[in-house]
């Protein structure tokens, strides 16, 4: 099957969300605002079509995709080279865009990812089985909890993860205002609130020094902290081993520092991790997601899939399949795209297939594709703007 058309939309988000981390803002932005907007991309190919949906986090966080730029690259570069290829061909599809206009990580997903549910609909079977097949049917999740002015406020969400929606793991953002020990503080609090049975990690998102980081998991190792993401600038790989040699053993998750199948063989040669954090709109899709996975498995690094996909089941399903096909011996934690399956209200461009959240935890879609079923007059109505590429 061959793609005819490329249909983008950006898309209005039902509701707003606003989070505050050590290096800047997420924020989905007032309605009617482009920025900030999640982009739906259509590949329709000899009467099947594969959708994706990501929403590209910057401005105000580490990735340097916005929502113009994930336009621009597909209307005026991937786009015109995808039509007349065939749906199935995706490792030349991927070379071939790079070889173009290489990075685009967002951009990327969105096609991969839609290539991939395209794929699935032709064959008649869920997206998992294209990658792997099914190692888990029911994905655990992780809530991420931002950083207030106020630690009650932390305190409240996590409570609220916890006892609404059975959540088992949690991630404390950090390196706000207070320094270090102000983290500590916050982590002291949530963990009087919810007790010892759930795993609370601490994301400073770079915000902290080699010696900050130190000195703070020292000061959490009592209280049981499950692991450590990012704490420095993400290209210092030499302050991550460093922090890693000192951390008493608490895991270390690379996330910033982790953008490529290059960067995982960086991270693997500098042993500056323990754990490989992976988001499908950072890696640029499930292709090299998986590819940056097996690196992981040939060094004993697990692999926790991060991206909040925030009100987007499409976004979150795609990361549900990739969780499913990794085995639980080599993930670490749990999935963090909670915040696109129910929590914030439901997705109202899904008809059919949307995950629900039963004890922390979703059930992996089994339809084909992706799983899900689009409404179209949903869709329609919640569009900002659509153009569509051709031959």
């Amino acid at each position: 099957m061959r793609i005819e058309r490329i249909e983008l939309r950006v898309t209005e988000l039902p509701v707003r969300l606003k989070r505050t981390f050590s290096s800047g803002s997420y924020d989905t932005g007032p309605a009617d605002q482009l920025l900030g907007k999640p982009v739906v991309l259509k590949i329709h190919a000899e009467g099947v079509t594969g959708i994706a949906q990501i929403r590209p986090i910057s401005p105000g966080h580490f990735v340097a995709d916005t929502v113009h730029s994930v336009i621009g690259a597909i209307k005026d570069i991937y786009g015109p080279l995808l039509i007349g290829r065939r749906i199935c061909d995706l490792e030349a599809i991927d070379g071939l865009l790079t070889s173009r206009l290489a990075g685009n990580p967002a951009a990327r997903a969105l096609i991969d990812i839609a290539l991939h549910d395209a794929l699935g609909k032709a064959l008649g079977v869920p997206v998992h089985d294209l990658i792997g097949g099914r190692a888990n049917a029911v994905i655990p999740l992780e809530w991420s909890v931002s950083l207030y002015d106020d630690p009650a406020q932390m305190v409240a969400d996590a409570r609220r993860a916890v006892e609404e929606f059975g959540i088992r793991v949690l991630c404390l953002k950090a390196a706000g205002k207070g320094g270090w020990r102000a983290d500590v503080a916050n982590f002291e609090l949530v963990r009087k609130a919810i007790g010892p049975d759930i795993m609370i990690g601490v994301d400073p998102n770079t915000g902290w020094t080699a010696a900050d980081t130190v000195s703070a998991l020292h000061a959490l190792r009592d209280m049981d902290v499950g692991y450590c993401e990012q704490p420095v600038e993400r290209a210092n790989l030499k302050a991550m081993s460093a922090i890693r040699a000192k951390a008493g053993g608490v895991p270390i998750m690379a996330d910033e520092s982790l953008f490529t199948l290059q960067d995982a063989a960086r991270i693997v040669d500098a042993e500056a991790a323990d754990v490989f954090c992976i988001k499908l709109y950072k890696v640029g899709g499930l292709t090299p997601a998986r590819k940056i996975a097996a690196v992981g498995e040939a060094h004993g690094i697990g692999i926790n899939c991060g991206g909040l996909a925030v009100a987007s089941q499409l976004e979150a399903a795609a990361a549900a399949h990739f969780c499913a096909s990794v085995p639980a011996a080599r993930t670490f934690g749990a999935a963090e795209f909670v915040f696109g399956v129910g929590v914030m209200g439901d997705d109202p461009l899904i008809a059919d297939g949307a995950m629900r959240i039963v004890d922390g935890a979703v059930a992996v879609p089994t339809g084909p594709g992706l799983g899900l079923t689009v409404d179209e007059a949903a869709l329609e109505r919640m569009t900002l703007q659509k153009l569509d590429v051709t031959a």
